[in-house]
């Protein structure tokens, strides 16, 4: 079987979700199971709804649920070829349901994480609604799946973690692939133990759909998306850059954490674990074959380049590391106290640089490090990175990337420890220039 994964853009309106379904009716001889986000935009418009009433203006939020609202009748008028449809019922029961939530906030100006999510939850199953719809239209065989039944998550709303066992266990048990059939099921929302529904963060739906391919062994997982697969650099900064065949799992991953915004950190993790390979395809162009994610890549060298910006670099400076043991855990111990994610690290006999990428709770973090040694905050700095297999073992590799950026001023240096991803941290203003430079002389 295999799992194909559509996100916001790819079901934005009627016209695109017929391509998402002419690419599913193309699957179905391998059993597909397609997983899809909200319509693109409706999450953010949700969130929207949800802040205005706590904020008291619940006329603002009715008149934009009235929009969305009517954003997705019309898409039901345009799939279905008419109005009244028992589908047309059940989009205005969703959208009713949303409307007692949203006024239910405003009676009480509040909207806790866990309301929060039961709002934001309504896009996937709105989504999904049509997608099946339109699916039945067509004459394809259709099972519409909730994933609150399947998707197990602990209790943080708004960000909840995966409980993967019973989740993959509940999944195992109520879904079975058939050859042409079409099963669908909605990204990003699960439920707990005890049925609340939860929300798994952004990028969701992706870790959604690895996660539902892992249950049921899939053969493939394809993430289908608004770009031809991993490019070379940010399409943004390097107009020129180039589509990447085939990346190992480390190189995807180290490529999504440092700011390849294609796939999700987490979205491969199950995958990986299975050994399932992902394809990252482009749903406007599905001629093209897109990047395959897999276990090992025979090409060496830098495959691609990633940044990251809003980068803060904390240095601590202390003669008390000289030769000194636990130093370093008492530092880093601070950090977990108060939740803060370092990446990068470099060390010297008297001082430790660290990067991070989160503001919240840094000012008490930093109070605390003062008790350590003297501490210098440096942001507005970024991380270029350079990711692909035995980087160093090409003797002219460091050269190439220092004398291109000579004119570069450099801030931290760090080679990780798998030989994959060289990563150079310097200041925003510079970050663009460098990418382009090192794009120059890699793939030009």
């Amino acid at each position: 079987m295999i799992v194909l994964k559509f996100g916001g853009t790819s079901v934005r309106n009627a016209e695109w979700i017929n391509r998402v379904l002419d690419i599913a009716h193309a699957e179905l001889p391998r059993s597909p199971l397609l997983v899809s986000s909200a319509m693109a935009g409706v999450t953010d418009d949700l969130l929207s709804m949800a802040s205005s009433a706590a904020q008291g203006r619940g006329e603002d939020a009715l008149q934009l649920l009235e929009s969305m609202r009517q954003r997705h009748i019309q898409t039901c008028s345009e799939l279905l070829d008419r109005h009244e449809s028992a589908t047309h019922s059940a989009l205005e029961q969703l959208i009713s349901d949303v409307r007692h939530l949203i006024q239910g906030i405003s009676l009480v100006r509040e909207c806790t994480p866990r309301t929060q999510d039961a709002v934001v939850s309504f896009g996937e199953r709105l989504s999904t609604l049509l997608i099946a719809a339109g699916g039945e239209a067509r004459g394809i065989q259709v099972r519409l799946f909730d994933s609150r039944e399947f998707v197990r998550t602990d209790d943080q709303f708004t960000n909840a973690t995966c409980l993967l066992e019973p989740t993959y266990r509940l999944i195992r048990e109520g879904i079975t692939p058939h050859p042409h059939t079409l099963l669908i099921a909605q990204g990003f929302i699960g439920a707990t133990a005890d049925g609340v529904t939860s929300t798994l963060g952004r990028g969701g739906s992706d870790f959604s759909a690895t996660i539902f391919g892992a249950a049921l062994q899939a053969e493939e997982v394809q993430i289908w998306t608004d770009v031809d697969g991993i490019l070379t650099a940010d399409p943004r900064i390097v107009s020129i850059a180039r589509q990447v065949e085939v990346l190992s799992y480390p190189e995807a991953a180290e490529l999504a954490f440092f700011g390849a915004k294609v796939v999700h950190p987490f979205t491969i993790q199950p995958a990986v674990e299975r050994g399932i390979p992902v394809t990252v395809r482009n749903t406007g162009r599905p001629e093209q074959a897109g990047t395959r994610i897999q276990a090992a890549s025979e090409v060496h060298g830098v495959r691609a380049l990633a940044t990251r910006k809003g980068i803060t670099v904390i240095t601590i400076h202390s003669s008390r590391m000289l030769n000194a043991y636990g130093f370093l855990s008492r530092i880093f111990a601070v950090f977990e106290r108060y939740r803060i994610s370092v990446d990068l690290v470099a060390t010297s006999e008297v001082s430790v640089s660290m990067t991070v990428d989160n503001a919240v709770n840094l000012g008490p973090a930093i109070g605390e490090l003062e008790n350590y040694g003297s501490v210098q905050v440096e942001t507005h700095q970024a991380i270029l990175s350079l990711v692909g297999r035995n980087l160093w073992r090409d003797p002219s590799f460091v050269t190439r990337v220092f004398t291109s950026l000579a004119d570069v001023p450099l801030r931290m240096i760090s080679l990780g420890s798998s030989d994959i991803n060289l990563s150079l941290v310097m200041s925003e203003s510079s970050v663009d220039t460098a990418m382009r430079t090192l794009h120059g002389e890699f793939f030009e």
